[in-house]
């Protein structure tokens, strides 16, 4: 029998959750995505010190101010990262906007734009990135916005339906709902210590927005993200599309056992539902108290990731003037 890893191939596109370029290369993921942890992660491994080096470079020779060059460095390596990920995925690659800028639409979409000319500098087809953007109301309105100009969005940091009824009604191309750190709000908020995979709230609320999204004849796709088990992952085959740290496609890959599809489509969709409101959104998602904590939780996370990047990157810049 196959291993759990080609089979759940065989059913939903695989993407792999990490910057980790050796890690890409034993698991051939479909496509691959990154966020600033692992971006952080990223610059400290030997292979992405010349990049590294580059987007200093790059960023010194544009000029301007010290915040400026700073954020157009990490852009910059962010893409080149990106763009060496894409010389082994045959797919797409995930690049997340600055988590600063997660309640400015303007500014988003000004960074996303800045995003894509510099992977289009580096000779990279739009069609292969994806806008990692927080799935705040005014991310998803600047995503709107960029996939009217054809710039295709991944909304992450995903956790209450209202946020993916919203993105439904902006056409975004790609949804990441994160079904490990739902599970761990109610790990730490209720009496339960263990959830079965069929119960696992995480999984539950990725299998909602699955069957919404298919009864309603949203194109946009669904992937399952931030994943503490492969019991989660098992009870989401068929899904879309899912993204998995190395360590579990690893587990995946080990194991021999059958894996059966847990998510079907019937054959006809209906009509899509009515669009949800910036009121009733912004009602619903803070009446979700996991939502509400949990989105604020991986925006701090993402923006603190983001100030150690860049911290690490001024003090590179820093030694090499020195030299």
């Amino acid at each position: 029998m196959m291993d759990k890893l080609s089979q759940l191939r065989a059913m939903t596109a695989v993407v792999a959750d990490t910057g980790d370029i050796n890690a890409i290369r034993q698991f051939t993921p479909l496509d691959a995505t990154t966020n600033p942890s692992l971006l952080l992660k990223a610059a400290q491994q030997a292979e992405y010190q010349p990049l590294i080096e580059r987007a200093i470079a790059f960023a010194a020779k544009q000029g301007g101010s010290d915040s400026e060059q700073v954020g157009l460095c990490c852009d910059h390596l962010a893409a080149s990262i990106g763009r060496e990920i894409l010389q082994i995925v045959p797919g797409r690659i995930s690049t997340e906007v600055d988590a600063r800028l997660s309640f400015d639409s303007a500014a988003t979409l000004e960074r996303a734009r800045r995003l894509m000319d510099l992977y289009a500098q580096m000779g990279v087809a739009p069609e292969r990135v994806l806008i990692k953007i927080a799935s705040t109301w005014e991310g998803i309105k600047a995503a709107e916005i960029l996939e009217r100009e054809g710039v295709h969005c991944n909304l992450t940091l995903l956790f209450s339906f209202a946020q993916a009824r919203a993105c439904a009604d902006a056409g975004v191309t790609l949804i990441s709902p994160f079904v490990g750190r739902i599970l761990d709000w109610y790990l730490h908020n209720t009496d339960a210590t263990s959830f079965a995979p069929e119960q696992d709230p995480g999984v539950q609320s990725v299998r909602r927005i699955y069957h919404f999204y298919k009864e309603h004849g949203y194109r946009t796709t669904v992937m399952g993200a931030s994943f503490r088990n492969t019991g989660q992952i098992e009870a989401l085959a068929g899904c879309d599309s899912l993204t998995i740290s190395p360590d579990l496609l690893a587990q995946l890959a080990e194991d021999k056992g059958p894996l059966p599809r847990a998510l079907t489509t019937s054959a006809d969709a209906g009509c899509a539902a009515a669009p949800i409101s910036e009121c009733d959104f912004r009602f619903e998602h803070n009446d979700d108290a996991m939502a509400h904590e949990k989105l604020g939780e991986g925006i701090r996370k993402f923006v603190a990731d983001q100030y150690a990047l860049e911290s690490q990157l001024q003090a590179r810049a820093k030694n090499l003037e020195a030299v």
